[in-house]
């Protein structure tokens, strides 16, 4: 197993799903694993899980809250040199019928949020002269889904901003990646069947075989198939992985 003793890890969204499926996988490891988040409670719930989880409320839209919550982690855990940014909300509408406030609210979570995150980070990781970026983008993020504009467009930019930051910084010993996976059986997910259910006549199974179809394999991805990427990313001979997209989908998109 990979030895990420003397390490800190900060993961957004890190208090349920794919964000704690990583948290824990890094907890594991040996790294010291902030966790933020909105919600105090869930946070609080899933710190009490491992004694390397640590619990910081944070809302990826705020700048300030931002760097308070980096400077707070920072001073009681060490300089930050592993930046999971994984707290995103998934909201589907037509692009005709999408009001400029749900644009503005999926931006500011999807991609201002990653923006905002990963550059409070980067300060430490140069100072460190090391530190792995990973980005939770989405099969959206490469393919575009249908129904789901402002969706699309956030993770396509998550994609462009990871691209970016690795040639930014190549010859360094920072690296930056994408993570892009299909349905992945969490809260959201849940969400999203119910919301379809209620659209097609309340048959929610109909509705989870609609989005788990999507995965080629026809199942839904377990959040610890994530975190296994998310750990080779972080890990000795990952070095040469910069700038690239990795997609879990079952199959090819």
């Amino acid at each position: 197993m990979t030895d990420l003793t003397g390490k800190h890890a900060l993961v957004t969204g890190g208090g349920t799903g794919i964000g704690l499926a990583i948290a824990t996988s890094l907890a594991d490891a040996g790294a010291q694993v902030t966790i933020t988040g909105r919600r105090a409670d869930v946070l609080d719930d899933a710190a009490a899980t491992h004694d390397n989880l640590h619990a910081a409320t944070m809302d990826v839209t705020s700048e300030d809250d931002i760097r308070a919550a980096v400077t707070a982690a920072r001073d009681a855990r060490g300089p930050i040199t592993i930046c999971v940014a994984n707290a995103g909300i998934a909201e589907g509408r037509k692009l005709s019928k999408t009001p400029t406030e749900l644009w503005r609210k999926v931006m500011a979570v999807n991609l201002d949020g990653v923006f905002l995150t990963v550059r409070e980070c980067l300060h430490d990781m140069e100072g460190e002269d090391w530190g792995r970026v990973i980005a939770i983008s989405s099969i959206a993020g490469v393919k575009g889904l249908k129904g789901a504009g402002a969706y699309s467009a956030s993770k396509h930019g998550v994609i462009g901003l990871i691209r970016s930051l690795s040639e930014d910084y190549l010859g360094s010993n920072l690296t930056f990646n994408a993570i892009c996976p299909a349905y992945v059986d969490t809260d959201i997910v849940s969400r999203n069947v119910d919301a379809i259910a209620e659209k097609i006549g309340g048959d929610r199974e109909a509705a989870m075989a609609m989005m788990r179809d999507v995965n080629k394999h026809k199942r839904l991805i377990r959040p610890e198939e994530v975190a296994a990427a998310a750990m080779w990313m972080v890990s000795p001979g990952s070095e040469s992985v910069n700038g690239q997209t990795i997609e879990i989908a079952g199959g090819q998109m």
